[in-house]
């Protein structure tokens, strides 16, 4: 089914302008309840990827974030120069970095549970639990998970 056309395509109205006015919402508000951790909201993310174990080299971070791989060694760098992460070569393939977090790293990983949710529930105050489930559902049919 094609949803827009050239005679009915609204920026503001379609789905992607929604997504992205959206995403930056979260953002914004989510790296401003950051800011004692001294993390960005992106950080948050590889930090708590890390820390539960979901990823553990520059590659696999990317594909899980959907982050391009030439931000994420910024962004690595960065938490890196934190003293949040280190990387390491692979001994059995010099090609792959490793991740692993300090322990400040995991310090800061550890606190993201204590103040992430209240970003997003204030997002979503107005939403009901029902509404929630679905728009998680809509999302990941969306995306194409």
């Amino acid at each position: 089914m094609r949803h827009y056309t050239k005679d009915n395509f609204r920026l503001t109205e379609s789905v992607g302008f929604q997504l992205v006015k959206a995403r930056n919402l979260i953002v914004t508000e989510m790296d401003a309840a950051l800011k004692d951790l001294d993390i960005s909201s992106q950080q948050m993310g590889i930090l708590l990827t890390l820390r539960q174990k979901m990823a553990s080299t520059p590659f696999e971070l990317s594909k899980i974030l959907g982050i391009d791989t030439g931000l994420m060694t910024r962004m690595l760098d960065k938490l890196e120069m934190k003293g949040l992460v280190v990387r390491s070569r692979d001994e059995h393939d010099r090609r792959v970095v490793n991740l692993a977090m300090t322990k400040a790293g995991i310090a800061v990983a550890d606190r993201i549970p204590d103040i992430a949710p209240d970003v997003l529930n204030a997002r979503l105050k107005h939403f009901t639990k029902a509404e929630v489930t679905e728009l998680r559902r809509l999302l990941r049919k969306f995306a194409g998970d």
